[in-house]
């Protein structure tokens, strides 16, 4: 039988909890919308964010622009207040106007995932600032100097995101701040509960409070912090990277979190000597092996880190199998 519901309405489905027509798949990169006048430069080689943190973009990290090595603007939490203004440009930006550019010529069936944050999250803003090395410090030696710079982006951020609300109307909200790597969250429970949930769970409150959807992205091994975003009210996340146990969060939470990805996409599929059916076979092992236990859909990726040859591969297997599975078998 032919699917009826569009992309975006399948998708909102399995988010409110529902069962979906067929498996979802999830676009970050096609649905997240940034207010074009609050990501300056982002993509597009060296240039500096709204604070004046140096950011170079790099090809191989999936276009990522990161902070400059080496270059940091704060070197002692305890001066943040010298360093850390607030952009001129949240005073001076015309909201009507830039909405209606960014949204104009935008096709109303793609979701509008809200992407706003000014700081790209915290923990991400706090290296940015200060580098690892010190902002680890940081956190340890001062951690209510870190409590207070944050608060004061979260103020920021929750100016910004009613904005957002009012001249974007998302469809769903996407919270951010990568604090993991591959094989370990880079701070601990402790700590986390103490400096950084609680940003995280004040900017999301507004949306959550008006019942709309929320999707968390954490790249790396982010298992430990999973209960937390479920709390907070997070309905899914993504990229559920190979190295968590998904199989054990999808049998502890069940239909309290939806798992994007799944897929080794971050690494064995965009390896130049993989195969295509080396590609193919593990897109159909994602489907078979996260599908049965519900609530599961695969990424499509942007393409930037593969090379064009294998996310094209990807890219149709993910849509014939996907539906495929669907037709073969109940969803949940």
């Amino acid at each position: 039988m032919a699917a009826h519901l569009s992309e975006k309405e399948n998708f909102l489905r399995t988010l409110n909890g529902e069962i979906p027509e067929y498996v979802p798949t999830f676009r970050l990169f096609e649905w997240m919308m940034w207010p074009s006048g609050l990501r300056p430069g982002f993509g597009t080689g060296e240039f500096k964010d709204l604070f004046g943190v140096t950011f170079v973009t790099e090809y191989s990290a999936n276009n990522g622009s990161l902070p400059k090595p080496g270059v940091f603007i704060l070197d002692d939490i305890r001066k943040w207040r010298d360093v850390i203004k607030r952009p001129p440009v949240l005073d001076e930006i015309n909201w009507d106007k830039m909405a209606k550019t960014d949204l104009d010529g935008r096709d109303p069936n793609l979701m509008k995932m809200w992407g706003g944050n000014i700081s790209l999250g915290y923990f991400q803003a706090l290296m940015g600032f200060m580098g690892f090395t010190n902002g680890l410090i940081a956190c340890i030696e001062e951690p209510e100097e870190v409590k207070d710079l944050l608060n004061f982006l979260l103020e920021m951020n929750l100016e910004v995101g009613e904005k957002f609300l009012k001249y974007y109307k998302p469809d769903v909200y996407s919270g951010a701040d990568d604090i993991a790597h591959e094989l370990a969250p880079f701070v601990s429970e402790d700590t986390f509960l103490d400096i950084f949930e609680p940003v995280w769970r004040a900017e999301m409150k507004p949306f959550k409070d008006i019942g709309l959807p929320a999707q968390h992205h954490n790249c790396g091994k982010f298992e430990l912090f999973v209960p937390y975003i479920i709390d907070m009210g997070y309905n899914s996340w993504d990229p559920a990277q190979f190295s968590n146990d998904l199989l054990g969060i999808k049998a502890k939470y069940g239909r309290k979190l939806t798992i994007c990805t799944g897929v080794q996409s971050n690494g064995f599929c965009s390896w130049p000597e993989t195969t295509e059916e080396e590609i193919r076979a593990e897109v159909r092992r994602a489907f078979d092996t996260y599908c049965p236990a519900g609530r599961f859909f695969p990424s499509i990726p942007n393409g930037r880190c593969f090379r064009d040859w294998n996310n094209d591969i990807y890219r149709d297997e993910l849509e014939k199998y996907g539906r495929q599975w669907a037709a073969d078998h109940p969803l949940s």
